[in-house]
């Protein structure tokens, strides 16, 4: 028996090409001034049993409300304020943002990805699905290969009479399922889903060959303790004391609370009668456990096992990577192993690749900052370079980046080591030393890709600078990051690096800078006095009522801090920066002439930050010393 919904919904393959062709929905985020509605008149088919995770009523009301764009359907049933409306339309006018309205207002706070679906339903007349885990069939599932539905974020759900319902989250794109009934050779219905939950049930349905579930996480740690310095005791192969119950769920805990807990890295630190696991959150180390010191190579080998790496070698150091599973959604870890005096220390690094991509606004840049940045990304060739110590969010930038630009009417390539998150609609090549696939050879035959833009992860030699520096010059956009400590000592840094000063000063287009500063915490911030010394300083950037400082508590651990945020600048040459590049001025000449063009150093931008109470003037004059 199967439930028969009627209602209307975007149908392809046989019989259902013409009505697609001649509907258009409000993607995602829908065009600005075009009315969008859904002309087909199917009706859809559910396999019988519980539907309480498929909304249908959207396609009762698609008569009201269906050619209204997106964003008159939100502020229609109460989602969103149309001054808020307004605000996100004029951010996405005057910064030439190309992502979608839906994608910029979740970005912004003021909706939430299942209110942009259900709207996107609506306009279109098509079901709203929530709960993708429990309402998919697990046997229809699998009927799309794992990459394409991750590349795609759409999810098969169910097959009734030959008919296929997907859930996606970009319900617009006709040719996408012109593609998923060719492939699958059925008719294809599409549902609304937010683009969150189709990613975290694609990942739980079709996990990766080597992903790791650790959604389950037992609290029992102390008495798994015991029972594992027992087993390590008695047991001398460790391969078989690592696939045990207490190691794998001590790991798992280790891991699970430090993804929790917004941490980049996990250190497992072997000591003469110790063992201390500790955690990078928000730039600082903290101990989260002391499990006894003979229980050291069984954690060891456990995360080796998990990574793929040769247990049995302990004298040389290795690498490796873990993707896991934590509570729905996917985190890739990045494992390294160093022999020590003690035993093996470990780091991994956690990559969330889910929140990798993040708004300008997000990372912290103001208005004016912006809208320079989003100048240089428009450009149609040159270099563009992030810089900055390593952890201080160069990576997230250069994403940032990619992710605001058009990847519909550009061919955007990255060459990276790794790749750390997944970006649609971008072409991503990951480096291979071990099959002379380094970065210069992968810049290199990229150039013959047909590229418009281009990021490398970092340009860390000669033939890779080389190189970045001619495809600017034959009409590529490239962007970059560089180990320097301000912005002024990235085109000395390529000068360095082999490339001729006058072609620094041609090629580049802009250089940014950052640091990373803790946020200080929402939930304890109060009022401080602050040293007069400090009071002054911040006075000559700009005007302050109060200083803010965080109490401390449980939700910050006590630190007084939540969070980090990204201290800024920007060096834009003109022509007398570009004379002093060409001259190959040293540094500190510059620097000077950049500052009497107009150059706002990093603690400036810092301390407007603590104007606004965002962060400490103790954070800022650490994070931007020297």
């Amino acid at each position: 028996m199967h439930a028969r919904v009627t209602g209307r919904f975007h149908s392809f393959g046989a019989r259902g090409d013409q009505a697609a062709r001649a509907s258009r929905s409000p993607r995602g985020g829908g065009e600005r001034r075009t009315n969008h509605s859904l002309n087909g008149s199917e009706s859809m088919e559910l396999p019988a049993g519980n539907h309480a995770g498929i909304d249908t009523s959207a396609t009762s009301r698609a008569g009201v409300l269906g050619n209204a764009p997106l964003g008159e359907i939100l502020v229609a049933r109460g989602h969103l304020q149309a001054a808020d409306l307004e605000l996100a339309l004029k951010k996405q006018d005057l910064y030439k943002d190309h992502r979608l309205l839906g994608e910029i207002l979740v970005d912004l706070g003021m909706v939430t990805e299942g209110a942009v679906a259900e709207a996107i339903a609506e306009g279109c007349g098509i079901p709203f699905v929530r709960d993708l885990v429990r309402v998919a069939d697990p046997a229809v599932v699998e009927i799309l290969p794992r990459d394409f539905a991750s590349q795609h974020r759409v999810l098969p759900l169910f097959l009734v009479r030959g008919v296929l319902t997907v859930a996606a989250a970009e319900p617009s794109n006709l040719h996408l399922f012109e593609e998923i009934s060719r492939r699958t050779g059925h008719r294809v219905q599409v549902a609304a889903a937010a683009a969150g939950e189709v990613v975290s049930a694609i990942e739980s349905w079709l996990p990766a060959a080597n992903v790791f579930v650790i959604d389950e996480v037992q609290d029992d740690g102390d008495a798994d303790l015991t029972v594992l310095e027992r087993q390590v005791s008695e047991l001398t192969d460790l391969a078989e004391i690592a696939g045990r119950g207490p190691v794998v769920r001590l790991v798992n805990r280790i891991v699970h609370d430090a993804v929790k807990d917004g941490a980049s890295d996990i250190h497992v630190e072997p000591g003469d009668r110790s063992l201390r696991i500790r955690c990078r959150i928000d730039g600082l180390l903290h101990e989260r456990l002391r499990p006894p010191h003979r229980m050291g190579p069984a954690l060891t080998s456990r995360i080796k096992i998990m990574a793929d790496l040769d247990i049995s070698e302990r004298r040389r150091p290795q690498d490796g990577d873990i993707h896991v599973m934590v509570e729905g959604r996917r985190v890739d870890l990045r494992v390294s192993t160093m022999p020590g005096r003690h035993g093996e220390k470990v780091v991994i690094r956690i990559i969330d690749s889910q929140g990798a991509i993040v708004s300008s606004e997000r990372l912290g840049m103001n208005a004016e900052l912006r809208e320079e940045w989003a100048s240089l990304l428009e450009s149609p060739n040159g270099i563009v370079l992030v810089t900055g110590p390593t952890g201080s969010g160069k990576s997230t930038t250069l994403y940032s980046a990619l992710g605001a630009m058009d990847a519909d009417s550009r061919n955007l390539s990255t060459i990276e080591d790794p790749v750390e998150a997944v970006i649609p609609g971008v072409n991503q090549f990951q480096v291979n030393d071990r099959a002379e696939f380094n970065f210069s050879t992968a810049l290199r035959s990229m150039l013959r890709q047909d590229p418009d833009v281009v990021m490398v992860g970092e340009i860390r030699d000669e033939q890779t600078a080389g190189i970045a520096a001619q495809a600017a010059l034959t009409g590529h956009l490239v962007l970059s990051s560089l180990h320097t400590n301000d912005a002024c000592g990235a085109p000395i840094r390529l000068s360095h690096l082999g490339v001729e000063s006058f072609l620094v000063a041609t090629v580049l287009r802009g250089v940014l800078a950052q640091r990373l500063v803790r946020r200080i915490c929402p939930q304890c911030r109060h009022a401080v006095e602050v040293d007069p010394g400090h009071r002054r300083l911040v006075e000559e950037v700009a005007s302050v009522e109060s200083f803010q400082a965080g109490a401390g508590c449980q939700r910050c651990r006590g630190t007084g801090f939540s969070g980090r945020i990204g201290v800024f600048e920007l060096l834009k040459p003109e022509s007398t920066i570009t004379d002093a590049i060409a001259a190959g001025v040293p540094h500190r000449e510059l620097l000077e002439t950049a500052r009497r063009a107009g150059l706002q150093s990093m603690r400036h931008d810092g301390l407007r930050k603590v104007a606004e109470g965002v962060t400490t003037v103790e954070e800022v004059l650490a994070a931007t010393a020297g």
